[in-house]
Formats: C-alpha cells, structure tokens, sequence
C-alpha cells in the first residue's frame, strides 16, 4: 500500500528523532567511563615517559593507578608565576579544557610553536624516588606539519636540564614520515640531551640530518628523515614550552627552590 508523502516524511522524522535521542543516551551513559580511560591512558604516558613503564609491557588498570599513586605527584602551577596554584585539585583539572576556556586561558604570544592558546595554570608531574623528586615530567604541544603534536618530555629534577624521555600521545603526522616521533628508536635519541644552553635559554633542537652522542653533542637531535617540518615543529614546541612563556618560570622557581 502507497503512503502518502507526508507519511513517508513523518515516518523518516520519527526514526531520526529515535535513533538521535539513542545515541544521546549512549553518549551521556559512556561519558564516566570514556573519562575515566582518558585518565588512565595519561597516566599509562606519564609513566612510560618517566621509565616506570616498559614498552609493550601490558598493566591492568588496577595496576596502572597503583604504579602512578606510588611513584607520581601531580601539581598545578601557575604559569606566569611558576608557583603551585592555590585552590585547585590536580585530580579534577584538565589542561587541555582549560585551555580552551577564555576565563582559564590567555592568548599567547606570537610563537613558531604556533600554540594559540595559554592556559593560566597547567598541571606537572613529580616522580618521587626516596621522598625526593627525581624527575620533572612537563606536559608539551605545538603545530608540525599537519597536525597538534600533544605529548610529555621528562627532564632528571638534579639540574632541570637533563633530558630523560619525550613522549608523543596525540598526533596527526604521516606516518613513516612525520609519525616517526613514535618511533622508540628516535625516542630513544633523547635522554642525556640538555635543553638550556649557556646563557641559560632553550638550545636544544632537532637537526635535519644526523647529530652526535648526547655527551659530545648536547643541544642536538637527529632529524626525522624526510620530516622537516614536523622535525621543525619538535624543536619549536620544545623552545616554545621550556621558554619565558611556557615552564621557565616553574623550572626557575623549582630550582630556586633546591628541587622541591
């Protein structure tokens, strides 16, 4: 039996209005648990970048909370300031989200990281060894070639200098080109690296082509190959967050402070 047109649209409308009305519900079901994995994937890159966490080594989450709990302190700083920000909870701040929130951000500097956006307060990570912090783990972002390269560098809290790991989780860079910030092998290049020079501003770089052993040759890191923009977008990103406008006040004060 024929319907009539307006049938066929009111049909059409009903199940539109049904199926979107499922997939809000979905969506507002899984938002606990799909922050919750968001959490534990930032702790499972927390924890490799600081080297409590082995490549391919697989942790329930159980395991992986418990790891961070008994090796990690998280903390807010002020960005500007670089002193822990008063009245506010590490477990519950998202950094990226305050980013994005004009009353919790500042337009930043014209910068080649071509970050667009500050956050007032960004969190850092502590990782504790005898009641002591042994290592500094800063969170780093910056355009490469196609995309926002979301990652943490891991420097030794003895001199606020000494690159330990860098860690790439969110990107969108070709892979086998640019994607090879990935790579374990190129990862691998970084400890013992220094990112301030002598006259104590960010030095470190990613140079097209190969660089030297890290005690020889400090300031630099192999290129990606046939990735330059992206290799370009490594170094910016890394000046831009360990400068003036970035985490060079924290390091000054954390320093200031004998590494507390």
């Amino acid at each position: 039996m024929a319907h009539s047109t307006g049938y066929t649209i009111g049909f059409a409308a009903l199940v539109c209005v049904v199926c979107g009305v499922g997939i809000a519900s979905a969506a507002v079901a899984l938002a606990d648990r799909q922050a919750e994995n968001k959490k534990l994937d930032q702790q499972k890159q927390v924890l490799a970048v600081a080297g409590l966490m082995q490549a391919g080594e697989s942790l329930s989450p159980d395991e992986v909370k418990k790891r961070f709990a008994d090796n990690i302190k998280a903390e807010v700083v002020d960005l500007k300031t670089g002193v822990a920000a008063q009245g506010v909870d590490p477990a519950g701040f998202d950094q990226l989200k305050a980013q994005k929130d004009p009353a919790q951000s500042r337009e930043a500097p014209a910068n080649n990281a071509k970050v667009l956006r500050l956050p007032n307060n960004a969190k850092v990570y502590k990782v504790l060894k005898d009641g002591k912090v042994d290592t500094l783990i800063l969170p780093i972002e910056g355009y490469g070639l196609w995309s926002t390269l979301y990652g943490f560098m891991a420097i030794d809290a003895k001199d606020a200098n000494t690159v330990k790991g860098i860690t790439f989780y969110q990107h969108g860079e070709t892979p086998g080109l640019g994607g090879e910030v990935d790579n374990p092998k190129w990862k691998d290049l970084w400890p013992g690296r220094k990112i301030y020079g002598p006259g104590g501003q960010p030095q470190i770089a990613v140079v097209k082509g190969q660089a030297g052993p890290a005690a020889s040759d400090p300031y630099r890191v192999d290129g990606l190959s046939g990735a330059t923009i992206t290799s370009n977008g490594v170094t910016n990103l890394v000046k831009f967050w360990f400068g003036a406008d970035g985490f060079g006040p924290y390091i000054q004060h954390f320093k200031a402070a004998g590494g507390k």
